[in-house]
């Protein structure tokens, strides 16, 4: 969950990065018109015959355009040109001035230019070029002495500005495509961590509920002959609570499924120890099982993450028993070495257990012991019972997790 926070807190990060920039970017524009109307306003006198009521209009057709360059470059271009065109035709210039309108316009009107071949769609920025080209071209050879160099030079400046605006374009776009990528990626390891998160919800959910319902089912099954005097009444009760017990407990392995995904999983909370395992032994036996164990060796010389993997092992097990084979007997052997420890559940014949959905024990336990390096083998008897061998290194990397990376929880073969 702290990655989808982190995710969030990224997105929210580059929305307020993105409004910074163009806050300071409006703010920059609006004092480059100050400085551009501070030029064009007093100087149009000395390059225009233009009367001084009309000079403030005359210099905001030059400057103000620019103000279009972010919301609508295209636009702001367009009135620009046209302004300009309009200038070169109705306004005269002064005797010695070779331009048909100011500088300041020239430069205005090369930057919406450029803006439009960064950011407009390819249709305007050919049309944007072909006309500023035109215009200059016309408008500057009629002023110029050298036609060839107003003809042809103007256009080719043109062309030199568009063709810098196209390679800022392939590069933001560049970019952004990479920056988009980035978010994507980010975006997918959140659904990921969130994926992760449910194949924990869903393990933790058959190692407890799965257990503690089985369990259940077995003192409801078992009642009747542990309890004297049990009058018909309470055996058909009895009977009930274990069978809704028992549709409870397909229902939940049905809907396991749905919380299932691979991929590594993150950290959890804590769970139990090796030392945990009597009083798993002792509810079991409370429960109505018929279970005996030998353990040799202290647990507490287990190791936290073989501990845990051990504890799931044998609840896994002891939950198979009683849901496969019924008032069979149950042995639970446990050796503690130096490097190892070697748990044996076994089970004798039981009556024939009622039919449910498939069980994700098996697969999950050889999953958990493979992922701290041990092994686990599990298959009938010759008797006709079933046995669970594993056997789990002490030397276990406490770094491992208790839900455990890339299990798929497979069914079970029982």
């Amino acid at each position: 969950m702290a990655r989808i926070a982190r995710t969030a807190q990224q997105v929210t990060r580059t929305a307020r990065d993105a409004n910074r920039r163009r806050m300071w970017f409006d703010v920059g524009t609006v004092l480059v018109l100050g400085i551009l109307m501070s030029i064009a306003w007093p100087t149009l006198h000395i390059t225009h015959q233009v009367p001084v009521a009309a000079q403030p209009f005359i210099a905001g057709l030059a400057v103000f355009p620019l103000a279009l360059i972010r919301a609508n470059p295209a636009l702001g271009w367009a009135v620009s040109a046209g302004s300009a065109l309009l200038i070169a035709l109705a306004i005269p210039h002064q005797p010695g001035n070779d331009l048909p309108f100011q500088v300041v316009h020239v430069l205005v009107l090369f930057a919406l230019l450029f803006a439009v071949a960064v950011r407009a769609p390819m249709q305007i920025v050919l049309v944007a070029w072909a006309a500023s080209s035109l215009l200059m071209a016309t408008t500057m050879a009629a002023t110029q002495d050298s036609f060839a160099e107003a003809a042809f030079g103007w256009p080719i400046a043109m062309t030199g500005l568009v063709a810098l605006g196209l390679l800022v374009r392939w590069l933001v776009l560049s970019r952004r495509a990479l920056t988009q990528q980035a978010e994507e990626n980010e975006l997918e390891r959140a659904r990921r961590a969130i994926l992760e998160e449910k194949a924990r919800i869903a393990r933790d959910l058959h190692d407890v509920v799965a257990h503690h319902m089985s369990m259940v089912v077995v003192q409801a099954q078992t009642a009747p002959y542990r309890v004297a005097d049990v009058s018909p009444a309470a055996r058909a009760e009895f009977e009930a609570i274990g069978a809704s017990a028992r549709e409870a407990l397909n229902e939940i392995r049905s809907m396991l499924g749905v919380l299932r995904s691979d991929g590594q999983l993150p950290e959890h909370a804590p769970q139990p120890a090796a030392v945990d395992i009597l009083a798993l032994l002792d509810g079991v036996r409370r429960a109505g099982v018929a279970v005996e164990w030998t353990i040799d060796g202290a647990l507490q010389a287990i190791p936290d993450t073989t501990g845990l993997a051990l504890y799931r092992i044998l609840q896994e097990s002891l939950s198979n028993a009683t849901r496969h084979a019924p008032h069979a007997q149950v042995l639970v052997h446990l050796v503690v070495g130096s490097d190892a420890a070697d748990l044996v559940v076994g089970n004798g014949r039981g009556q024939a257990a009622a039919k449910g959905v498939p069980g994700t024990g098996i697969a999950g336990m050889r999953t958990r012991a493979e992922a701290i390096g041990g092994t686990l083998v599990a298959g009938p008897r010759a008797d006709g019972g079933f046995e669970v061998r594993a056997k789990l290194p002490l030397a276990a990397d406490d770094r491992a997790i208790a839900v455990l990376p890339g299990e798929t929880l497979d069914s079970a073969t029982r």
